[in-house]
């Protein structure tokens, strides 16, 4: 973390917080979905936020820019409290990033016309000045010579970038990612996840809500767990992911690095469907075909595969 305030008396003061979360809960209706969570940021910190699903993840990362009102708690970015009924939100919007699963892009403008319409009508830059710093963005996903194109002419791979260069091209003090790359292809997956790799290794402050271990493991600087609601575990990276030290987040964990693995306990063993039983199929002898669910061909060794209701 870089410290950016004046020293004191006492020698250097540690940098404020870019995200402080204090106390966090939201509530929709009568179903509480975050329960009170606190949660710093430091500048230059990439946090990857994991977990299962319906776990808050992505109701805390629209809690952060107030997309979702919070029912309590507080939240300061960049040292300005935004739950304060007196904060101006537009303004300090202006220095969030942040880019959705889906990709949210205008259909009817081309690309460089989705780059340039926020920093034009929002930042009030003129068009030759937007359209500078659009091409810089570009340039920096690999999509430079994409500009005149549609959303509806680029893979989604490659429309998750553009909607990366257009937060960029705000400028912004941090970035925040939710799940983006869970509506890809697993060949485009690798494409977005290096351009983010590359902002976090240029210091851009990141959290990041993500299915992909690999990404958190090796670009994270911590790793949230959150499970129904609440922060379980936290800490760095690798620790959290490698060796987990809560038993909710070591299941989680095993379940997601190895989704073929399944325990001996999960299956919920049962006896061969019997004579009578709904799913029954008799064995068709004499044909040669046998039904995996009718217990072991004619002249067979008895074995029973395992059959799971």
């Amino acid at each position: 973390m870089t410290e950016t305030n004046a020293p004191g008396p006492g020698g250097a003061q540690p940098a404020s917080p870019v995200i402080e979360i204090s106390g966090l809960r939201k509530s929709f209706g009568d179903r509480p979905v975050l329960k009170g969570i606190d949660l710093t940021v430091g500048a230059g910190d990439v946090v990857c936020v994991i977990g299962p699903s319906g776990s808050g993840k992505s109701t805390l990362l629209r809690c952060i820019n107030l997309l979702e009102q919070p029912t309590a708690g507080s939240i300061k970015l960049l040292g300005v409290e935004v739950t304060d009924p007196d904060a101006d939100i537009d303004r300090v919007r202006t220095h969030v990033g942040m880019v959705f699963q889906s990709f949210n892009l205008f259909p009817h403008k081309t690309v460089m016309g989705n780059l340039t319409l926020a920093q034009r009508r929002v930042l009030g830059r003129s068009k030759a000045e937007a359209r500078a710093v659009a091409l810089r963005n570009l340039e920096h996903v690999g999509l430079a010579d994409r500009i005149d194109s549609y959303p509806s002419q680029l893979s989604g791979g490659q429309q998750q970038r553009v909607a990366i260069a257009r937060a960029l091209s705000m400028d912004p003090a941090m970035m925040l990612f939710d799940e983006p790359t869970s509506a890809l292809d697993p060949e485009l997956v690798g494409d977005v996840l290096a351009v983010m790799r590359d902002l976090a290794e240029s210091g851009m402050t990141m959290m990041v809500v993500t299915h992909e271990m690999a990404f958190a493991r090796e670009v994270g600087d911590r790793v949230v767990f959150m499970d129904d609601g609440q922060v379980i575990e936290e800490g760095p990276a690798a620790r959290v992911i490698g060796s987990p030290e809560t038993n909710r987040a070591r299941v989680f964990l095993h379940r997601v690095l190895n989704p073929a693995a399944i325990d001996d306990s999960e299956l919920g063993q049962t006896e061969p469907p019997q004579p009578g039983d709904p799913d029954y199929v008799a064995p068709a002898h004499g044909t040669g075909s046998h039904d995996r669910r009718s217990g072991p061909p004619p002249g067979g060794d008895g074995h029973v595969p395992l059959t799971v209701r």
